[in-house]
């Protein structure tokens, strides 16, 4: 794949969801954030596994953070932090459950961004899902320091 800016991409199965996340995860920067979208069933969580998995390799089990809201992760070169912000009722509880430090001290996977509005980060990858037949579709859109930046798939 080439530079990023737009993109729409087919995920034949869930194995190709967890590896799209893992090429993510060789692209992403401290600072940063990748937030998926899309509803239920989407991907959305195998995506962030394969990210995680790809960054902190020694972290077993990679549960989906929707009853806790967030699960943070040791990267070899950073923190890497996975919110789920389905349950939240106003953006602002993201940062007092630890958006703002979480990409301070490295970066962030983001599922259910629609719920922080204005307040997403300036530096993020979207990656929208959706279900197509069997398979999946993954529209990119890269912001900030993601822009023309090279993701190989």
């Amino acid at each position: 794949m080439s530079a990023l800016g737009i993109a729409d991409l087919r995920l034949a199965d869930e194995a190709a969801t967890t590896r799209l996340g893992a090429a993510i995860a060789v692209r992403l920067g401290h600072g940063e954030a990748v937030c998926l979208s899309g509803p239920l069933g989407a991907g959305k969580s195998s995506l962030a596994r394969g990210l995680i998995r790809a960054l902190a390799p020694e972290a077993g089990d990679v549960p989906s953070p929707t009853f806790t809201l967030v699960q943070f992760y040791a990267g070899a070169a950073f923190e890497i932090a996975h919110f789920d912000l389905y349950r939240l009722t106003r953006a602002e509880e993201a940062f007092e459950i630890g958006l703002d430090e979480a990409l301070r001290e490295g970066a962030a996977v983001i599922e259910w961004p629609e719920r922080l509005g204005d307040l997403l980060p300036a530096d993020r990858l979207d990656v929208a899902l959706r279900v197509d037949g069997a398979g999946r579709r993954a529209g990119i859109t890269a912001h900030g320091a993601w822009e023309g930046r090279a993701l190989e798939f």
